[in-house]
């Protein structure tokens, strides 16, 4: 049965609501991408606070994202089994609710579980607010043009993060950083329930949840074993992420209703834009670090000032997004996609070229590139990611594409910095390192990207 979003769209909807369904939308995936980066700047505050090292504060970083990826294709699911504005108004909700409980958490760990259900929250929300935002903008211009606007958001999200963390940090305290979204998210709450049409629960099935608990505790096992297998050097701490992937995967071939659909493996444009998605993210995501190591640690700026020279990369996101819309309808889905992973590769060249010591304005290009290459890349994969979906799978699809996306990021992290940042190769610049591996990966991003043949419109 179709969706009511595709039949009221084709019936003729109004497009006034569709871009106000969309501008309340990006309010919220804003806050969500905010959220990933806000809490850099406020960690050493938050340490001394709650009494937590450098190493245990990482997990108020990465729970966060890895919890979040883990269980996006679960929420994409729920969307499309139980109706998308169910399963968004849920996820908005937690989503507040735990941004109330880390703003007052009287402990660390209490702060932890709140990112958590932070995660979990985003995981509901944001494959349902994108599903949303496809079904009732038609494939062609009108959606390229909000999901340049929904990358954009995001993208300038996730830069301002650094910027609000040193002002609000500095100005409020650390607890503000989670408290000043409460509002707003009481906003987007009301919005959804006055703006997106109610849909009917799909076919009622058994949710793979098996699946959706290794596929989250793979990558937060990954994340532990890279951060102790350098602190001892034990590579065996590798073998329960590897043994978690494992068993998703045989959990999936033997699941009734799989977390993923076997119709989405069948759609060869899907599985190689997700796969270019999370090669470029893992880029983009080691880029933003290496940013903020280079301004801080080698030219010794302070939070504050680190967080406002990065507001070149968040102007250049926001004009790159207004541009590729158009390009995209004259250039293809494909072609944009190449040209933003080749964008990035340089712009991981310039970061890795740029001396030590070098002025901030040596690091405007690279932030230049790197912004245009998340626009025209992102948007380009976005794209192609969800082509083609219905009221049936449009979850389902936008819950892969985020998960790839987020996933991506923090395995980028893990792994470039990671091995970048290594003391075993401390005789070698962590910053060369780090973009060589990143461009390493930008290259097969960009083979696979090349491969996405798409459906002329």
């Amino acid at each position: 049965m179709g969706s009511p979003f595709l039949f009221s769209h084709q019936g003729g909807s109004s497009p006034v609501r569709a871009w106000l369904v969309l501008s309340c939308l990006a309010m919220l995936q804003f806050l969500i991408a905010v959220d990933v980066t806000v809490v850099n700047v406020a960690l050493p505050s938050i340490g001394h606070d709650l009494g937590a090292d450098a190493r245990r504060l990482t997990w108020v970083v990465v729970g966060y994202t890895v919890t979040g990826g883990g269980l996006l294709m679960l929420g994409g699911r729920l969307g499309d089994l139980f109706g998308r504005r169910r399963v968004l108004l849920a996820g908005t909700v937690l989503f507040g609710a735990a941004s109330l409980l880390a703003g007052i958490a009287p402990s660390f760990t209490l702060l932890v579980a709140a990112r958590l259900m932070q995660g979990a929250g985003e995981a509901l929300a944001l494959p349902a607010a994108m599903a949303v935002i496809v079904l009732m903008f038609p494939e062609g211009l009108r959606r390229s043009r909000a999901l340049g606007v929904w990358a954009a958001v995001a993208s300038s999200g996730l830069v301002l993060g650094f910027v609000l963390s040193g002002v609000i940090t500095q100005l409020l305290g650390w607890r503000w950083i989670f408290l000043v979204a409460v509002p707003f998210i009481v906003f987007v709450s009301a919005a959804t329930i006055l703006l997106v049409p109610a849909d009917p629960p799909g076919r009622r099935v058994r949710l793979d949840l098996r699946g959706s608990v290794l596929l989250t505790a793979a990558p937060l096992l990954f994340a532990l074993g890279v951060v102790e297998a350098g602190q001892d050097g034990g590579p065996g701490r590798l073998s329960p992420p590897a043994l978690a992937g494992a068993l998703f995967v045989v959990t999936e071939r033997r699941a009734a209703d799989p977390l993923i659909p076997p119709g989405f493996f069948r759609n060869r444009a899907r599985v190689l834009a997700n796969l270019a998605t999370a090669l470029l993210s893992a880029a983009l995501s080691t880029s933003f670090l290496l940013f903020t190591y280079h301004l801080q640690n080698r030219l010794g700026l302070s939070p504050l000032a680190a967080g406002l020279t990065l507001l070149p990369l968040a102007v250049s996101l926001v004009a790159a997004a207004t541009f590729v819309p158009r390009l995209l309808g004259r250039w293809g889905a494909r072609v944009c996609a190449v040209t933003g992973i080749g964008l990035t590769a340089l712009g991981m060249a310039a970061i890795a070229a740029a001396p030590a010591g070098a002025l901030v304005l040596a690091t405007v290009p690279a932030m230049v590139l790197i912004a245009a290459g998340m626009g025209f890349g992102l948007v380009g994969l976005q794209y192609a990611a969800v082509t083609g979906v219905t009221g049936d799978d449009a979850g389902a699809a936008a819950g892969v594409q985020r998960a790839a996306d987020q996933l991506g990021g923090s395995t980028g992290i893990t792994v470039y910095i990671g091995v970048g940042f290594a003391p075993a190769l401390a005789g070698i610049d962590p910053f060369l390192t780090s973009s060589a591996l990143a461009i390493v990966g930008l290259a097969a991003a960009g083979f696979i990207a090349w491969r996405i043949a798409l459906p002329a419109h």
